[in-house]
């Protein structure tokens, strides 16, 4: 889910509990985990709401200081239905986390590793990308997106996305500014090309 960065720290604090949306359809369910900008939230409901019935409580609960300045707020197009969802930060670990940090490669993970790059290598339209995206991730470091994708020649949105995807393949670490390389992408980049 996307949150504006001024609701950040309530949720990553667990001040911000509610968020409403409007929306066509319903983008969540209860009972998963979504990632945010401020960290993994766990969705425990998910109702349809009247804007007029939205209490300054609920406002509160949702970051804003009245329900007034909350649908002065609420983005979308208001012939769509409302959605309040309810939601608390989540207390497991992100699996990407646990992922990235594993090191003990065998040869069979090492194999589906590869097969992954090279499948996300033949589906992109601009050619193989992920061993060249890995490669300029460690030599540079918490380095800025925008300024990696220049290097490559590339534009700052797709770049970003590619990295989350090595992300999701724990190959990779983001940071305030940047990315690295995650233990679990040195030990499969150290397998293949050292």
């Amino acid at each position: 889910m996307l949150f504006q960065k001024r609701f950040w720290p309530g949720i990553a604090d667990g001040t911000v509990t509610l968020a409403f949306r409007r929306w066509a359809r319903q983008q969540v369910l209860p009972g998963r985990p979504y990632r945010t900008q401020a960290g993994r939230i766990e969705v425990t409901a998910v109702t349809v709401v009247d804007p007029a019935a939205i209490s300054d409580d609920d406002a509160r609960a949702a970051g804003h200081p009245d329900a007034a300045s909350l649908l002065a707020d609420l983005p979308g197009d208001p012939a769509n239905p409302t959605y309040r969802i309810e939601f608390h930060p989540a207390t497991d670990a992100d699996p990407r986390a646990e992922l990235a940090a594993g090191v003990d490669l065998d040869a069979a993970e090492i194999d589906a590793i590869t097969k992954r790059l090279d499948r996300l290598d033949r589906a992109s339209s601009y050619g193989a990308w992920t061993r060249e995206t890995l490669r300029i991730i460690e030599q540079h470091p918490e380095r800025r997106a925008g300024d990696l994708a220049d290097l490559v020649g590339r534009e700052r949105a797709p770049f970003k996305l590619d990295v989350r995807k090595l992300k999701n393949l724990g190959l990779t670490q983001s940071f305030p500014v940047g990315y690295r390389i995650s233990p679990r992408g040195r030990a499969y980049l150290d397998a293949t090309e050292g």
